[in-house]
């Protein structure tokens, strides 16, 4: 996730880009850059770092002009530099761009212009645009900008400007959100709302497979291939603050509903028809994927349950022995390790400081480390040996969401992998769950849906200081999650339990009317679930259950249900995950507690 802003008017474009840019500026910090036309040529200033580094360029050498573009990067390709900052320009200077999203083929299209004699100065995949533009160039900037996204396979927004056509600025978007703002002899472009709200209420939320024309008089909308698109602009009645979160009130939600969209992305490019390739991001070969005789999986609190997942799915579909450690326990047990260990560390940041050590200490005993990060050039993502990286984009809210989805849908492409490798399913088998897999995004807006009725249920939780969230399974670890991020951020003392152990001991703190939220989605075990429901229903558990779609058997043993698409047992925790993050956001909110920033916690913990 990266911010764009884009200006043509009567106005010097520096300011207002840099004030955009700082509006957006939560999609991305590792670096930023402008392109501004000065009436004769394209001016490019660009810096790793954040917006203020950039700023503090600009102080002595401003850019001026009235047609320009600006970017603010949340790294995808490439380590966080000048060089891999954008705006990106081909060759000659004579086109800017850019670029939020992913570029699936530019590998391929990259090859073709190196065969041409084109040279590439950073490792993004939006210096590829650049050149194609120089490449396809007919005379016409729209007919060119037409050419080249007839090309592009994967997801993108695009601010484009050149000097061929200085009175123009076209903007693109397929998957990746734009919008348009209409003022009064000046237009713009922006990634979302906040950045040209000061300076205009009327817009265009550009759709899917949509191209616009803006130059200062106004904006012509088109399909991609140039048919008109006739539509009223929106006018945005907002306040700025309400709209940096997209209109929800706070950034957790924004981020929940965000997770359709993390989830594509994290699975874009990785599945080619009916299998994974993680070549490109993983060294390991065949021979080295066949010889791993233990894998262990690292990390601290949310990305420490995605582990737990993950032991469950890679023991299931590439049969090696995992272990699930919790970093700041790693290193001081002295873990068995040798050179056949995989060490699979998890951090959104990559820069938990627990993590870190564990990762140095199973280096320095020979392991191999691979990292699963949300943020491309962290220190994990540096140190490791090899790097799967989850494509959330930033996440504002303290309490982890799109993240944690994210890491497990890492995790399942990890395994789906190694899997193919070890050849210990069939490909009929692999086939099928790599079908299953890519109807996840939309299986999560189906469970969004059902909001409504999880805020009802926090509603009548809010009040208790006490719950209990029991689970089988991958149910077990999917309630470990929930019970984390009702704590977190409502303050409610919750505890899961893996659903067998009642009667070892948790019985003893069931009692007229307490809460209980029980997540049975796992068939093999469905029965014994069933079953310990109706030992804290005999006590007085007032019960809610997570049930798979069309099971008409749990309603009978519980007192409210929720439901989730039909799925396979190993996805469903991408889905009942979902209910139990609404589920703390309203419990939170009927408390009156910061959602966003709850108390004594850190987004990311930086010190052991």
């Amino acid at each position: 996730m990266c911010g764009i802003v884009g200006y043509i008017g009567g106005k010097q474009a520096q300011s207002i880009l840099l004030e955009g840019l700082s509006k957006l500026e939560y999609r991305g910090y590792d670096s930023a850059g402008l392109a501004i036309y000065n009436g004769q040529q394209l001016h490019v200033e660009k810096s790793k770092g954040r917006l203020k580094d950039l700023e503090t360029k600009l102080q002595t050498s401003g850019l001026q002009g009235s047609l320009g573009i600006g970017h603010t990067r949340w790294a995808t390709h490439g380590k966080p530099s000048d060089e891999n900052s954008h705006p990106h320009v081909d060759r000659d200077g004579k086109f800017a761009i850019v670029h939020n999203g992913i570029i699936e083929n530019y590998i391929e299209l990259k090859e073709e212009l190196i065969a041409k004699g084109y040279h590439f100065t950073s490792q993004t995949d939006t210096e590829v645009l650049a050149k194609l533009l120089a490449d396809h160039w007919d005379g016409g900037l729209l007919s060119t900008v037409q050419k080249v996204v007839a090309r592009l396979h994967g997801a993108y927004a695009l601010g484009i400007i050149s000097e061929y056509e200085p009175d123009k600025m076209i903007a693109v978007r397929y998957a990746s959100p734009l919008v348009v703002g209409v003022g009064e002899g000046e237009n713009f472009i922006a990634s979302d709302i906040p950045a040209i709200l000061k300076h205009t209420r009327d817009v265009y939320i550009m759709e899917d497979g949509e191209m616009a024309v803006i130059n200062e008089a106004g904006v012509e909308l088109m399909t991609m291939d140039g048919t008109p698109i006739t539509r009223e602009s929106m006018r945005v009645n907002w306040d700025i603050e309400t709209a940096e979160k997209g209109g929800f009130d706070h950034f957790m939600m924004k981020e929940i509903y965000e997770q359709p969209k993390a989830i594509r992305d994290t699975l874009a490019s990785r599945v080619k028809g009916d299998t994974v390739d993680l070549s490109q991001e993983i060294g390991l070969t065949l021979e080295q994927i066949q010889n791993i005789e233990k894998i262990h999986f690292v990390a601290c609190g949310t990305a420490y349950h995605a582990g737990l997942v993950g032991k469950y799915v890679l023991e299931d579909l590439a049969r090696i022995p995992v272990e699930c450690d919790v970093a700041s326990e790693y290193r001081y047990r002295n873990p068995i390790i040798t050179d056949r260990t995989l060490v699979v560390v998890v951090s959104q940041s990559g820069e938990t400081a627990d993590t870190l050590a564990a990762l140095r200490e199973a280096q320095k005993h020979g392991a191999r480390v691979m990292a699963i990060t949300n943020v491309v050039g962290s220190s994990v993502a540096r140190e490791a040996d090899d790097v799967i990286t989850t494509w959330a984009g930033p996440e504002i809210a303290v309490a982890s969401t799109k993240a944690y989805t994210s890491q497990l849908i890492a995790i399942y492409l990890l395994g789906i992998y190694f899997a193919q490798a070890k050849g210990y399913k069939s490909a009929e088998e692999l086939q099928t769950i790599v079908t299953d897999l890519l109807t996840l995004p939309a299986k999560v807006e189906e469970v969004l849906k059902q909001e409504k009725t999880v805020e009802a249920f926090a509603r009548s939780i809010a009040k208790h200081n006490n719950l209990f969230f029991l689970g089988r399974g991958l149910d077990y670890a999917v309630a470990l999650e929930g019970s984390l991020k009702l704590k977190e951020i409502s303050y409610i003392h919750s505890e899961a339990y893996a659903a067998g152990e009642l009667k070892h001991g948790t019985l003893a703190l069931i009692e007229d009317n307490i809460p209980v939220i029980s997540l049975a989605t796992q068939q093999s075990v469905f029965e014994k679930t069933v079953s310990n429901i109706q030992e804290v229903k005999a006590r007085g558990a007032y019960v809610l259950g997570l049930a798979v779609e069309g099971d008409t058997d749990l309603i009978k043993s519980v007192d409210e249900v929720i439901t989730i698409p039909q799925v396979s047992d190993l996805f469903a925790p991408v889905l009942t995950v979902v209910p139990l993050q609404l589920l703390a956001y309203y419990a939170c909110v009927e408390r009156g507690y910061d959602v966003d920033k709850p108390r004594n916690l850190a987004k990311s913990v930086t010190v052991e």
